[in-house]
């Protein structure tokens, strides 16, 4: 799903089929395209610009890993022109697409390491490439422990939750999942991530790297947390996605100081977003 610069213009989406959309929660939808032979370029932690004809284009997370071949997957959540659009697709029809755009989590230094990965809501979107990725079977000798923290506000704004059960029954992670509020059903953890983190999750910080994804003011007090756990900030991962419009860092809509977070992430370790202004 490349482009090539030298044949292509660099705005030009190319289109995909639908092959399947699946409901996650009442605003959220996974949207599984057929790449029609071709296999994704994308690695784990980049985004692609999606464009509805007539309608406009939007920066969205790649969900799926690049071990899936085939294939490519987005999880949305229908919050504004755009995405209200690419709600009202169905299967079969075509949705736009150019990129991949943006950095990559750091495969390199994540290799042989142990991985603590924490999401919040939608958030899991972006950091399941990473994670099924590490969990591939060719791939999970490569890496050490691994332990896997998810919450989302309620039972019912849990995303991918086929996959969760896929996770929560391997032998070979630990997976703990937490709900700000249950419900009459719910039977699991309630509790903020954050705190969960602290009185669940017992680890060796100078041992482990730790990813987060989520809304913004989570990942500020998952960070407070590590950092009271021992966490070193270059051994914090996150995602920042506000403010991205363009993907090629022309518009100057996410320029941060020296970075452009289209271009420059949007993955940055925490000792790069400290030298950030506070509103980021």
């Amino acid at each position: 799903m490349a482009i090539d610069l030298e044949n292509k213009n660099i705005y030009l989406p190319r289109l995909y089929q639908i092959m399947e959309i699946i409901p996650e929660t009442s605003d959220i939808k996974t949207f599984r395209l057929d790449l029609e032979g071709e296999n994704s370029s994308h690695l784990p932690g980049q985004f692609a610009e999606l464009f509805v004809p007539g309608v406009g284009e939007a920066p969205i997370s790649i969900t799926s890993s690049p071990t899936q071949k085939g294939i490519l997957e987005f999880s949305i959540k229908r919050t504004g022109l755009v995405t209200s659009a690419i709600h009202r697709l169905n299967p079969n029809d075509r949705l736009g697409i150019r990129g991949p755009y943006g950095n990559t989590f750091p495969l390199s230094d994540l290799t042989g390491q142990n991985l603590l990965f924490i999401a919040g809501g939608i958030g899991l979107a972006p950091l399941r490439s990473l994670i099924n990725y590490v969990l591939d079977t060719e791939k999970r000798n490569h890496f050490k422990k691994v332990t896997i923290l998810y919450g989302a506000r309620s039972p019912q704004d849990l995303v991918f939750k086929w996959e969760l059960k896929k996770w929560q029954n391997r032998e070979d992670i630990t997976f703990l999942l937490t709900v700000d509020r249950g419900d009459d059903q719910w039977k699991g953890t309630v509790g903020l991530v954050p705190n969960v983190l602290k009185e669940n999750v017992q680890v060796n910080p100078l041992e482990w790297k730790s990813i987060i994804c989520g809304p913004p003011i989570m990942i500020k007090f998952t960070i407070k947390a590590l950092l009271e756990m021992g966490f070193q900030p270059p051994d914090i991962i996150t995602t920042l996605e506000m403010r991205m419009k363009c993907g090629l860092g022309k518009c100057g809509r996410c320029n941060i100081g020296p970075y452009y977070v289209c271009k420059d992430g949007p993955v940055f370790t925490y000792q790069q977003l400290q030298n950030m202004p506070e509103e980021y």
